[in-house]
């Protein structure tokens, strides 16, 4: 007997209330390979989300009653699937709000079907390259390397009982490298990872953030024995995690 090989395609989600480009980005997504799916409002946002399954939101950021930006906010809170924002205005204040609300990528209006196409590709597939989150979300406390760190208080403690504060950009690095410890994270990942998890926009400088970081922990700049760096590739937080619940 032989059996058909059937290729699952990934499924989009446009968000928009012009009717003309709903079907004009459904019809070429379609013709390229993808399922898609096309609504006017964040209501029927809600509704495709919940009753089918979604790769990625193409998401406009003037709708009526609730805007684009306050949809990506909500939708970063709730699930991680990746947004591509689309806005007829083109000012770079409006591109920086949105990739601080969590989108994974913006394109202002006019724009071209064949670069939106790329750039769905693009986030496609930088997303489906982070690693798998290790740590579960019910966790009190980690455990590492001798430092314990509370997570409802976000409060590191050394191992003589030292408190050591940790700005918001630090607890969420930190907490980063341990969800993926023992694993190499590019810098790349690492800003992906932090998208969307805070208000406050994450520090742009990895390394820098990283160095801090070191400083906290009492790691070794010169030869780190905590978080090390791997040359061409990114960091990896190098130590046993204890999950404690």
């Amino acid at each position: 007997m032989r059996y058909k090989h059937t290729v699952t395609k990934d499924s989009v989600l446009v968000v928009d209330d012009d009717r003309e480009i709903r079907t004009l980005l459904c019809d070429y997504l379609e013709q390229n390979g993808y399922r898609a799916n096309a609504v006017p409002n964040g209501k029927a946002m809600w509704g495709a989300l919940e009753s089918s399954h979604v790769d990625l939101v193409v998401l406009d950021l003037m709708l009526p009653g609730e805007d684009g930006l306050a949809l990506c906010r909500e939708l970063r809170a709730r699930m991680d699937t990746p947004v591509i924002m689309l806005t007829a205005r083109g000012e770079e204040i409006d591109r920086i709000i949105g990739l601080e609300m969590g989108a994974d990528d913006y394109l202002p209006k006019p724009f071209n079907p064949r670069e939106l196409l790329a750039r769905v590709k693009s986030v496609l597939r930088r997303s489906r390259s982070l690693p798998r989150n290790l740590q579960p979300e019910d966790a009190r406390l980690i455990r590492f390397a001798g430092w314990t760190l509370d997570l409802a208080l976000r409060q590191l403690t050394s191992s003589d009982g030292v408190v050591v504060p940790l700005g918001g950009a630090e607890y969420r690095l930190l907490r980063i490298l341990l969800n993926h410890s023992n694993r190499v994270l590019s810098r790349d990942q690492i800003m992906e990872l932090a998208k969307g998890r805070e208000t406050d926009p994450f520090d742009r400088s990895i390394d820098a953030q990283v160095s801090r970081l070191r400083q906290r922990l009492r790691d070794d700049p010169r030869e780190p024995a905590i978080i090390q760096t791997v040359r061409g590739e990114g960091y990896v937080l190098s130590a046993r995690v204890e999950v404690v619940r």
